[in-house]
């Protein structure tokens, strides 16, 4: 039986997340699967980051750095991801990129296991955390070594005395395959090595427990489903029982115990807030604050519920309506086992794609054939699912794919 349009208004009436929409900044037409590169603009982050640039460093300069606390703005946005995470406040810091907190925890954590020398993850891990973890073992001189194993199933088996630190993307980027976090984690700890995962595609989109799966370690985005704004500041997990004995590489002011004091000799400042280098990026930490608050509001278990019913609209449509068409599944069947995106593999993925954001249905292309759809439950609905395949069905009818500048590359795809 075929899917009925009234259907999927009638989840759209009955959803309990729906008036969270209204809070975000969406153009009239467009249909955004995209949340899972950059998550879409609440309407308040305007006017609050206009408010810091014209107000407080407008008007009261650098004073602001006490009136207004900027000093401490990095610790109020990081408590309100902690809630996100499963963390407490006191174990998350925001700073930087995930990519430089990513070599920072890389570090800190070979350091903590002396004698081994192995940092273990998949082949089919996100690319920068590969290569983060390449650039620390030409920096040590190949006295490290990054080991990787071809699917989740090796994971287990790798994990011997030589390996230091398990380092995995919790919801893979391709496929929105999810890593079974507490498993993992138990594995690496049975071996003697620490865990530390990548929370990019998780962090706003799936349920997390760091502190109830015995995480050790993790990193994520601000930009995708915190919905920051584009580069929006990162954030760091070190769990209690670590951060009093790791170190981080990148000994910079603000992760001084007295970043005033002006010191010549470095001292860690105690807790998580050695793990700050830099100056804080305030305007972009106001954009950030104000995705998080907005995150935290939500019911996570309300969430995933409409992340995981959007997932399987997509694929029930999918099969129903694109058989034929050169397309296959390329995310798990089982929802249990998906994040919040759906990814499909046709050869001719990038045209297609290209074609399809043509018409308002925005997704994003993933190399080498994926055509990849995120759900942000906060602002999608299902009729956004329901227009996505329709325009996509349309596409391939009418082959309009084959337009000669669909396949002009662009920078970013």
């Amino acid at each position: 039986m075929r899917l009925s349009r009234e259907a999927v208004e009638a989840l759209d009436r009955e959803d309990p997340l729906a008036p969270f929409r209204e809070r975000f900044a969406l153009p009239e037409g467009v249909v955004y699967l995209d949340g899972n590169s950059l998550g879409a603009l609440p309407r308040i982050t305007a006017a609050a980051v206009a408010g810091v640039v014209t107000e407080q460093w407008g008007g009261d300069l650098i004073r602001s750095w006490n009136s207004h606390d900027w000093i401490r703005l990095p610790q109020r946005v990081a408590a309100g991801i902690a809630t996100i995470v499963g963390a407490a406040p006191h174990e998350v810091a925001v700073c930087d990129s995930t990519s430089v907190n990513l070599f920072k925890l890389l570090s800190a954590a070979l350091e903590l296991r002396p004698g081994r020398r192995v940092i273990l993850s998949e082949r089919g891990n996100f690319p920068t955390d590969l290569y983060v973890a390449q650039g620390l073992a030409r920096l040590l001189k190949g006295r490290i070594e990054l080991r990787l194993v071809d699917g989740p199933e090796e994971i287990a088996a790798a994990l011997d005395d030589s390996v230091a630190v398990l380092m995995l993307t919790h919801v893979d980027y391709r496929t929105g395959r999810m890593h079974d976090m507490a498993g993992l984690t138990a594995a690496a700890h049975a071996a003697g090595a620490l865990a530390l995962w990548d929370l990019a595609h998780s962090a706003g989109a799936v349920p997390l427990d760091l502190a109830g799966c015995s995480a050790d370690l993790a990193v994520g985005c601000g930009y995708k489903y915190l919905n920051g704004g584009p580069g929006a500041p990162a954030f760091l997990f070190v769990a209690e029982r670590h951060q009093e004995v790791a170190r981080q590489p990148l000994a910079g002011w603000m992760g001084h115990a007295r970043p005033f004091a002006f010191d010549w000799h470095y001292e860690p400042a105690p807790g998580i807030d050695r793990f700050l280098a830099g100056t804080p990026p305030i305007l972009s930490l106001a954009a950030l604050a104000k995705g998080v608050a907005l995150m935290a509001e939500a019911d996570m278990a309300a969430l995933r519920r409409k992340s995981l019913a959007m997932g399987e609209l997509l694929i029930a449509l999918f099969e129903e309506r694109l058989a034929g068409h050169g397309f296959e599944l390329a995310s798990p069947r089982e929802a249990e086992r998906r994040g919040s995106q759906v990814s499909l593999a046709h050869e001719h993925g990038y045209p297609v794609m290209q074609a399809l954001i043509a018409r308002s249905v925005i997704g994003d292309f993933r190399a080498p054939d994926l055509l990849r759809f995120g759900f942000a439950p906060l602002y999608n609905r299902h009729m956004d699912v329901w227009r996505a395949v329709e325009t996509l069905e349309a596409v391939m009818r009418e082959e309009s794919w084959k337009d000669p500048r669909f396949a002009e590359r662009a920078a970013v795809t």
